[in-house]
């Protein structure tokens, strides 16, 4: 499974790349498809952000993203580091106190926004104090039209991003207007980007969604559906790792997560998923695997009696196989989620507790029986438990396949 996304370059008066708006797109056509503006935004995060990180598709630069205004509202833009994006205000968002108060808070977060095919309409002035950007389609007025807006909003210190500048002759005539920021075909078109996807289980976010309508949330419950989803668990710890977290906050279990993260958050994070309508049928092999493994480490943290270990022996195995998943090294991908040390040295070099339990899964996956006698003798939990174990952790993987619920 893929998804694709479509970035145009932003460039400053030196035709320099400062940064890249990021379009939804369907396929690998350069063409925005018919669907509703909160759904394309919300592909966009839960598609690039929750798995590889827009920074890998913006090269480490400013992302430029629009928001419609449920998406603004809900503070969806909250699990982005505002050091790093910009928030775009879409043209047709129906302006209210409830969008000029998101606004508000949102800058006041330290994010930046801009204004998206503005119309200079004066109704938007009253959100001019909390926009650092406007967004200008130079198509759409006519070069003296562009010159009154500028000297008419000279004093709130905004700087104007050209849309659609097609040519050098207008380039130079828009950087006298004081224009800091172009974008348009004369500097580069979209470009498609595709990149491989984690698909998550439909009943599990049919679930989750429910879960989320509830008044009173039930944490064990999600955390239950979580636990039997590698797709919906990577894209949580994902959310977490934002700039609206403690980044120092280690994660050792799901439901650590989910009570650290609180119940807001939590349904934010289903409300997004949700909205980008995330489907998909039944896990491939790849997925199956990686429940089988957790639920195997599992076992083995729990025979040997480790207190804390259960939980993130789970995500050890849980976590193990995402490197295949997104095509990417483990090393990569450890360093984006907020796990403990100990999760990331289990899955990057198999070493510590953790690492022995996913070794012992991979013997038993690879019929390396004498290494696993090996390893069995060295944590001190007998042979034929860890064969029960291991077999248990197959059958309860294939049940989660078949749509069934411990």
């Amino acid at each position: 499974m893929y998804s694709y996304v479509a970035r145009q370059a932003i460039l400053n008066v030196e035709e320099e790349i400062v940064g890249y708006e990021l379009l939804f797109r369907d396929g690998v056509e350069n063409a925005f498809p018919d669907i509703c503006p909160d759904q394309a935004t919300s592909q966009i995060l839960t598609s690039n952000h929750l798995t590889k990180g827009l920074e890998s598709i913006t090269d480490g630069k400013c992302t430029y993203i629009n928001f419609f205004d449920d998406t603004l509202i809900n503070r969806f833009p909250t699990s982005l580091d505002p050091k790093n994006v910009v928030i775009e205000i879409l043209e047709s968002v129906e302006i209210s106190e409830e969008l000029l108060d998101a606004c508000r808070a949102l800058k006041k977060q330290g994010y930046r926004l801009a204004l998206d095919d503005h119309n200079f309409d004066p109704v938007w002035d009253i959100f001019l104090p909390y926009i650092d950007t406007i967004k200008v389609d130079v198509r759409q007025f006519n070069i003296l039209q562009i010159s009154k807006y500028v000297r008419r909003i000279a004093g709130f210190g905004v700087k104007l991003l050209a849309e659609k500048v097609e040519t050098r002759e207008e380039f130079e005539q828009l950087k006298t207007l004081g224009f800091q920021y172009y974008q348009g075909y004369f500097f580069a078109r979209p470009e498609v980007l595709k990149s491989k996807q984690i698909k998550a289980n439909k009943l599990n976010l049919l679930q989750l969604i429910s879960q989320a309508s509830r008044k009173d949330m039930d944490i064990d419950k999600v955390s239950q559906i979580l636990a039997q989803d590698v797709a919906l668990s990577y894209k949580l710890l994902r959310f977490i790792n934002s700039a609206g977290f403690n980044s120092s906050q280690k994660i050792t279990s799901l439901k650590h997560a989910i009570v650290y993260m609180g119940e807001a958050e939590v349904k934010k994070f289903i409300s997004l998923l949700a909205l980008a309508n995330l489907s998909g049928g039944k896990p491939d092999e790849i997925m199956v695997l990686s429940l089988a493994r957790a639920r195997f480490c599992s076992h083995i943290a729990q025979a040997r009696g480790d207190d804390e270990n259960p939980p993130m022996a789970f995500l050890v195995g849980m976590l193990s196989l995402v490197d295949a998943l997104l095509d990417e090294t483990m090393d990569t991908l450890a360093t984006k989620l907020p796990v403990a040390d100990e999760i990331k040295q289990g899955l990057i070099d198999q070493k510590g507790v953790l690492g022995l339990y996913l070794k012992l899964a991979l013997n038993y996956e690879k019929a390396q029986w004498d290494e696993a006698e090996t390893l069995s003798m060295a944590i001190r939990v007998p042979i034929n438990d860890i064969h029960e174990f291991y077999q248990e952790s197959l059958a309860w993987a294939d049940k989660i396949r078949n749509g069934e619920r411990s």
